[in-house]
């Protein structure tokens, strides 16, 4: 009686588990068609979208060649915007490739109408309506505004074509069946209100993907009560570096930085950016944009650390560069 009671559960449990990966096999990722737009090309919307693509919204960090032996991986100019392939050092779950998102018609995304570029920035959706691995932030630019994402749009379309065959992003299973529920769309997003500090702080800091780096994450998922406390390791060729907390903690984070201090931090390597940044090894090695960011207007870094200041404290000590000699 027993064995044909624990037999008849455990085809219940099979059943039901075939059941569940057939579904999320056969799901299709919430999506809506493309915008049927066509950006207007201006000089001050191309020059925004330059501004986001490069300083705010780190592109170039994934989608661009970089000279990752110095410090800050400034960008190697004929390559901008060319596709990556993320390295095997970094443990993810599967082939993963930064697209060519220049506008070769044969690798890039020369073919692509804006709408459909946009739809991919905001909503994770392919061309092809296949999901975009979400290590792509757009389940925080899905905020970005709608002039913000033209201007980026706008800004891509200048980049010179470059034809570079990359591989496709191949995705293990079963990530390759729950990345599904990560796209959402958009809809129509207004612009930040960028006289109120905090708001515009808040803005900035989820289109520039602080929060994608600075939080812990365990299967994908952010640690609950980690938000911006930092731990997130990053292990590469050219070194492990883990992300600093940038909470408000007085000990471990940012609770004893003056608005002065935050800026001076960042603009220390206006010069870097400028003029070439020094060959680094692993104990200097470092993903932050220290060089992007060192662009930004007083005004955009100062509502960044407003808002910062206003999130709760996480006590949570990092050794940014584990094993490395302190600088």
């Amino acid at each position: 009686m027993w064995k044909k009671v624990l037999l008849i559960t455990i085809l219940l449990v099979v059943a039901g588990v075939s059941l569940l990966f057939g579904y999320l096999h056969m799901r299709q990722p919430a999506t809506a068609p493309p915008l049927d737009i066509k950006i207007e090309m201006t000089p001050a919307r191309i020059e925004r979208g330059r501004y986001l693509f490069q300083f705010v919204s780190d592109c170039d960090g994934c989608h661009s060649e970089r000279d990752l032996g110095r410090f800050g991986g400034p960008v190697v100019a004929a390559g901008r915007g060319k596709g990556f392939v993320f390295p095997a050092e970094m443990d993810l779950p599967g082939v993963v490739v930064a697209s060519n998102i220049t506008p070769d018609r044969e690798t890039g995304i020369g073919d692509w109408t804006d709408g459909e570029k946009i739809r991919a920035i905001r909503e994770g959706i392919g061309r092809d309506g296949r999901t975009l691995f979400p290590m792509m932030p757009y389940t925080y630019y899905r905020q970005m505004s709608d002039e913000d994402v033209f201007a980026v749009v706008a800004y891509m379309n200048t980049l010179t074509p470059v034809r570079n065959i990359l591989p496709k992003t191949e995705i293990n299973f079963p990530v390759s069946l729950l990345i599904k529920s990560a796209p959402q769309p958009a809809g129509s997003v207004p612009p930040p209100n960028r006289q109120d500090k905090l708001k515009y702080g808040e803005y900035l800091v989820t289109i520039g993907g602080c929060i994608e780096c600075h939080s812990k994450r365990e299967r994908g998922d952010l640690v609950p009560g980690m938000r911006l406390a930092g731990g997130m390791e990053f292990r590469t060729p050219f070194g492990v570096v883990i992300s600093a907390n940038i909470t408000p903690d007085a000990e471990t984070g940012l609770g004893r930085w003056t608005e002065k201090q935050f800026l001076d931090k960042f603009y220390e390597y206006k010069e870097y950016a400028e003029k070439g940044s020094p060959q680094v090894g692993p104990e200097g090695f470092t993903l932050m944009p220290w060089l992007g960011f060192s662009q930004l207007s007083t005004d955009e870094l100062g509502a960044i650390f407003t808002y910062l200041k206003s999130q709760p404290a996480v006590r949570n000590a990092v050794e940014t560069h584990p094993g490395q000699p302190k600088k």
